[in-house]
């Protein structure tokens, strides 16, 4: 599925303390017509204006997969957000441009995975948790817990390969964290419920003192036809109408903090909210 095979992983891009890490680039597993088949001409024009490099050959749909890390004051630790597609042997393999890039992305950015104590889950698709284990299984973020809804883990089907990859081995090492709405991760760092993707989804809002705020989406908006028109549904969300209220409710707090968004599938890990969302 990869359309990066061999090149050199990308230079990490910043916004205050959050860095994006591009764990890998590919094209989905239909046309992007098919994944959102309500959206009108007009959006389909403004989306390829926002973000050209989505548009694939014969309306192919081609899309990064990334992940955010965000500094602590002070540079004492990480928090990294998502997990990316993971090692070759993971839950994304059946789908996803396996093996993911971020443990040289990691290096690159100087983040050794030691110093990550907190791995942020916006919520259990296999593309966003792969790294959470390595090949062998054990967790690649030795030191870190990692936080998720627990509207999440209740919803994830036991046969899914995430709820072996992922729920059972950190409940194991008591690494998992099962939060309840909203919470505050440290000064600065806040996990927002933003259910409807799947039921215990999350964003996660980073506050930068003396410059702007990034809000990380997770899979709230996964394709610029959803910013040019947030009321347009995504075939995969589990619940269209809870995804289109919590969809248009970020993007309305984007902008009314002026916060920058930092997207997991657009190939601009950093857009701006649409001035005056749908509603």
């Amino acid at each position: 599925m990869s359309d990066s095979e061999g090149a050199a992983p990308p230079v990490p891009e910043r916004r205050g303390p959050v860095t994006a890490l591009l764990d890998a680039t590919g094209m989905f597993f239909k046309p992007a017509r098919e994944a959102f088949p309500w959206a009108l001409a007009a959006d389909w024009a403004a989306a390829a204006a926002l973000d050209p490099g989505a548009v694939g050959p014969d309306g192919a749909w081609r899309l990064d997969f990334r992940c955010f890390a965000v500094a602590d004051p002070g540079g004492t630790g990480w928090t990294l957000i998502d997990a990316g597609v993971g090692p070759a042997e993971g839950p994304g393999a059946p789908w996803c441009p396996v093996p993911g890039r971020l443990p040289e992305l990691l290096v690159e950015a100087g983040i050794d995975r030691r110093d990550v104590h907190t791995v942020v889950l916006t919520h259990l698709h296999e593309d966003h948790t792969g790294w959470v284990a390595d090949a062998a299984g054990r967790p690649f973020f030795p030191q870190a817990r990692y936080v998720v809804q627990g509207a999440e883990t209740a919803a994830l089907d036991r046969a899914d390969p995430v709820w072996s990859w992922v729920v059972e081995p950190l409940r194991a090492t008591g690494q998992l964290s099962e939060i309840e709405g909203r919470h505050r991760l440290r000064p600065g760092v806040t996990l927002l419920p933003t259910p409807g993707h799947t039921p215990g989804h999350q964003s996660v809002l980073v506050e930068h003192p003396g410059g702007r705020d990034v809000l990380v989406t997770g899979d709230l908006l996964v394709h610029a036809v959803q910013l040019a028109d947030p009321a347009v549904a995504y075939a995969h969300e589990r619940d269209p109408a809870t995804a289109r209220a919590s969809r248009e409710a970020l993007l309305a707090r984007a902008a009314e903090r002026g916060a920058v968004l930092a997207t997991a599938h657009l190939t601009s890990p950093f857009v701006e909210p649409p001035e005056v969302p749908s509603r």
